[in-house]
């Protein structure tokens, strides 16, 4: 179970930060960032570490390869607390970014993996989004 407080700050900060790229606020951006960045750091190996949070770091990491890196940490945290949602929409998500720098090979194995951890959690459109982008690297394939 995630802490109550840490949640909100994670929540928050989320929505002010999609604010400020929509926005193209890039001062505001990177000063949420940080501070997004700061309590992950802050909780990391604590009670208050969760997933949530380092997916949701994951999610507004530019860089790429910094981004799956951090996914992978959120990878790790979910499945160490057996939480097949995180695991399922983190896998996914490094997935989509293995794509866009052409590691198809690992996008395919962590869809592969979300999609068996999918078959125990209730958003279907997740688990639609899982099959199809894994059916249509296949079908490439094949």
């Amino acid at each position: 179970m995630m802490n109550t407080k840490v949640y909100k700050a994670v929540h928050d900060l989320a929505e002010d930060l999609m604010a400020a790229a929509n926005k193209n606020n890039r001062e505001k951006f990177e000063s949420l960032f940080a501070e997004l960045k700061a309590i992950c750091i802050e909780n990391e190996n604590t009670s208050k570490d969760h997933p949530v949070q380092w997916e949701t770091l994951a999610d507004f990491t530019e860089e790429l390869e910094e981004a799956i890196t951090t996914y992978e940490k959120a990878l790790a945290k979910s499945v160490a607390i057996n939480n097949k949602d995180h695991m399922s929409s983190v896998a996914y998500s490094m997935a989509t970014l293995q794509l866009e720098l052409g590691q198809k090979d690992e996008a395919i194995k962590n869809l592969q993996s979300a999609k068996v951890s999918a078959n125990k959690i209730e958003d279907k459109e997740l688990k639609a989004e899982i099959h199809d982008l894994l059916e249509s690297l296949i079908e490439e394939e094949g």
